[in-house]
C-alpha cells in the first residue's frame, strides 16, 4: 500500500503571514490537528499544531489577558524545517517514520508541492485494511520455523479445505529464536477444521486455543 492510497488531499493550509487567532479558529473549526503552512508557491515551510497554538495562546483565566498574543505570526511559533513523504513512498516505510519521530501527520510533498497529509488515524486504517479486520473473518496464528517455503506449505492447508485467505502477515516469535508466527485472516463459519489439521501437523497453533486443554 502505497501513501497516495490512504493520504488525504483536501488539506487545510495557512501562510506564515497568518495569525496565531486564525490558526486557532481554523483547527476548531475543521476539527483537525495540525496546519501545513506553505509559501505562494504551495511549498511546505512550516506546521502548526494545536498544541502549538494551545501554548502560544494567553489563557482566559489570566489577569493579564493580552489579545495581542492572539495576533502574532504564525511563522514564529512553527516548526521548521518539515519532515515531508512523498505519494508513492509504502505505508510501511512512513510507519517506521511515524513510531521513530514520534509524529502525528507527514506533509505529503510531489515535485516540492504540497498534495496531501498522512495523520495517525490515516495510518491506523491502513493498518485495518491490510490486516483485514475490517471484513467478516476468523483469525489463526501459527507458529512455524522461520526458514524459505513455510509459509506456501502453511498456505496449502488452507488450498485443500477451499478456504479464503483475506490476510497474511508475520511477526518474529518473542520467546522462540529461528521461529515465527504467521497470522492469518480466514473467511470461515467453522475454523475447527482447520485448527485441527495444524493441530496434527507439524506447525503449533496459538490462537485461537483454550489454557485449559488446548482445545478451541
Amino acid at each position: 500500500m502505497l501513501v497516495k492510497d490512504i493520504m488525504k488531499t483536501n488539506v487545510i493550509t495557512l501562510t506564515a503571514e497568518a495569525t496565531v487567532q486564525e490558526a486557532l479558529y481554523v483547527l476548531q473549526e475543521n476539527h483537525i490537528r495540525h496546519i501545513p503552512i506553505i509559501n505562494s508557491e504551495n511549498n511546505v515551510i512550516g506546521i502548526v499544531s494545536d498544541r502549538d497554538v494551545k501554548d502560544a495562546s494567553p489563557s482566559l483565566l489570566d489577569d493579564n489577558y493580552n489579545k495581542e498574543i492572539l495576533a502574532r505570526s504564525i511563522k514564529e511559533i512553527m516548526t521548521t524545517p518539515v519532515v515531508t513523504t512523498h505519494p508513492y513512498e509504502f505505508f510501511e516505510e512512513v510507519a517506521t517514520i511515524f513510531y521513530q519521530k514520534e509524529f502525528a501527520c507527514l506533509p505529503v510533498v510531489k515535485n516540492k508541492k504540497l498534495v496531501g497529509i498522512v495523520t495517525e488515524k490515516d495510518m491506523l486504517y491502513a493498518f485495518i485494511q491490510l490486516t483485514g479486520t475490517h471484513s467478516p473473518s476468523t483469525q489463526l496464528e501459527i507458529k512455524v520455523p522461520d526458514q524459505i517455503g513455510v509459509l506456501s506449505d502453511v498456505c496449502q492447508y488452507f488450498t485443500k479445505r477451499n478456504i479464503k485467505i483475506v490476510s497474511v502477515y508475520s511477526y518474529p516469535d518473542p520467546e522462540s529464536p529461528g521461529y515465527k508466527v504467521l497470522v492469518f485472516r480466514i473467511q470461515t463459519m467453522n475454523p475447527l477444521p482447520i485448527v485441527n489439521d495444524f493441530k496434527d501437523s507439524e506447525y503449533q497453533i496459538l490462537y485461537p486455543y483454550r489454557e485449559d486443554n488446548d482445545e478451541f
